[in-house]
């Protein structure tokens, strides 16, 4: 008798519902809790509206295990017969419809799936693999259909690899929340065209600045579709940072093999050095920088003009910025070291929209973050076949979704 009040409360069970048994089957290691729910008559679960039984479907759910033996809720569900919405099945207060496990079990399914692989997480709760995928798929499913239209002032856009031969995620996210907010295939302007239709004109309206790379189709995909977007595009300082490190580092190889052929080893070896900044150098790293910077190296140069641009972030004013811009640009351009001048033409063409950040200083490193848990989720399950999985485990793990079943108790 305790059992089954147990349990009735444990499912948090009311009229017509009922415990009316529980067997513990110790060989077979698992508990039985049947539940019954009369013979009606039954409120309709469309119009509430009372109407007698038509018939009665068995049926069973997995159920958090009591002290480790396995638990399985079994019910025979009545249907109705409504004579405005036809025949329905009675929705039973443990799970959510069609579901073959208990909100409580899946509830705690999500917890763990949070923290492992399907895989990991399937062995844990003693279910196939495909089960332990379809408990995080809904999870998604429901939390992107609960998601309201909430405004979110601050955007990220970047791409993202999700496998070789140039296959690519475009991904928008919530820069304050470290959330993702819509994933598709692909990083073409039809790729962010389909994020803008998701949204309200209120939406729309709040977005107060967006951050990206110089990348053409999430440019004209944003300017096509949000008022005054070349006030609220800004060209994120990190990816501008990385075009920088890429042309010291030619300029490096270049010359490298320049004096490899006179017999010259001292860039041998010497590739992070130039990317690192000397704080965060060894006292021998840093001794044999100090050297490399006093040799007449073009690399050395072309350090100093990238080390000379992280000024531009600090300043405040527009006027100063742009007089920093200008006296630097030309540098850059009669330097020549051709890497140099093509960054810092490139950043000449886009600058409008590099200024911004000093109205916004807006980066996407909230967008890192949410990339390393990508990375985790793609290490984790060793890879995807299946975008949509992908796509999945990544609202799973990265959309900030209300992920479990309100009918929980």
């Amino acid at each position: 008798m305790r059992d089954v009040e147990l349990y009735k409360t444990i499912l948090g069970l009311t009229p017509p519902w009922t415990v009316v048994d529980v067997t513990l089957d110790v060989k077979g290691q698992h508990v039985t809790v049947r539940v019954h729910a009369g013979d009606g008559p039954f409120p309709c679960p469309e119009c509430h509206a009372t109407v007698p039984g038509y018939d009665k479907k068995p049926r069973r759910w997995r159920h958090l295990d009591t002290c480790q033996f396995t638990t399985w809720i079994e019910a025979e569900v009545p249907r109705i017969a409504c004579p405005t919405h036809g025949v329905k099945q009675l929705p039973v207060p443990w799970a959510e419809p069609g579901s073959q496990f208990t909100a409580l079990f899946e509830r705690f399914a999500i917890d763990l799936l949070r923290e492992c692989s399907v895989q990991g997480g399937a062995d844990l709760l003693q279910v196939t693999w495909d089960e332990a995928w379809g408990i995080k798929a809904r999870a998604v499913t429901r939390g992107l259909a609960r998601r309201g239209h909430e405004v979110v002032a601050r955007l990220g856009v970047d791409e993202k690899a999700i496998a070789k031969r140039h296959r690519y995620l475009t991904v928008v996210a919530d820069l304050d929340r470290s959330r993702v907010l819509y994933l598709t295939e692909d990083r073409k302007q039809a790729s962010l065209d389909g994020f803008w239709g998701t949204l309200t004109p209120a939406q729309r309206e709040g977005i107060e600045a967006i951050a990206m790379d110089m990348w053409e189709p999430y440019i004209q995909s944003t300017l096509v579709h949000l008022d005054d977007a070349t006030a609220k595009i800004v060209f994120d300082k990190f990816h501008i940072a990385k075009h920088l490190h890429d042309a010291v580092d030619q300029v490096r190889k270049a010359e490298h093999r320049t004096l490899k052929q006179a017999q010259d080893d001292r860039l041998t070896g010497t590739k992070y050095l130039w990317l690192m900044r000397p704080q965060a150098m060894t006292d021998a790293q840093r001794a044999t920088f100090r050297g490399l910077q006093r040799s007449d190296l073009k690399v050395a140069r072309a350090w100093a003009l990238k080390e000379r641009f992280r000024h531009f972030w600090e300043y405040t004013y527009l006027g100063a910025a742009q007089t920093f811009f200008a006296r630097w640009f030309w540098r850059a351009t009669h330097s020549r070291l051709k890497p140099m001048a093509a960054v810092a033409k490139l950043l000449q063409r886009h600058l409008p929209n590099v200024l911004t950040y000093l109205r916004h200083r807006l980066t996407n490193a909230g967008l890192e973050a949410v990339n390393a848990t990508i990375q985790w989720v793609k290490k984790t399950a060793r890879g995807f076949r299946n975008v949509e999985h992908f796509k999945t485990a990544i609202y799973f793990h990265c959309g900030g979704l209300d992920l479990y079943p309100h009918e929980s108790r």
